[in-house]
């Protein structure tokens, strides 16, 4: 069984609801699925799982949040190696920038993304939980 983290931050609740629908993916298809918020969670603890899902809404400018998930992710990336990775999201405007952005540093570090991303604007509805879900399940397999 692999133990997938699911490391979220979220300001209205709406990336948390995504990261609930991962851990059901993880979990329906043989995973343990950990939900943490992104305070909880540091490079110190990326061996305890098989494999990691990172959610984070857009803020400002179309980029990470700043004071807690960009300096926790900063400090995980480097140490993620080829440790299967998926990351989600939601946003409340734009076009989903971040989320591009986001993928394109992984992409570049050579990180190794599982799926696509998952992404929805504003609160997830039944096709966003779905998405969520198969991440879930990807990183479980």
């Amino acid at each position: 069984m692999k133990k997938v983290a699911v490391v979220y931050w979220s300001g209205t609740g709406n990336t948390e609801a995504m990261a609930q629908a991962v851990v059901e993916g993880v979990s329906s298809n043989g995973g343990e699925g950990v939900l943490i918020e992104a305070g909880s969670f540091g490079p110190d603890k990326i061996d305890d799982f098989d494999a990691i899902a990172f959610g984070c809404p857009s803020m400002g400018a179309e980029e990470l949040e700043e004071e807690v998930f960009k300096p926790m992710w900063d400090a995980c990336m480097p140490k993620l190696g080829g440790k299967p990775i998926a990351l989600f999201g939601s946003y409340g405007w734009g076009d989903g920038e971040w989320m591009r952005l986001w993928d394109d540093e992984c992409k570049s570090a050579g990180l190794n993304q599982v799926t696509e991303y998952v992404m929805c604007n504003e609160t997830p509805d039944d096709d966003a939980v779905e998405a969520c879900q198969g991440l879930g399940a990807a990183l479980a397999m």
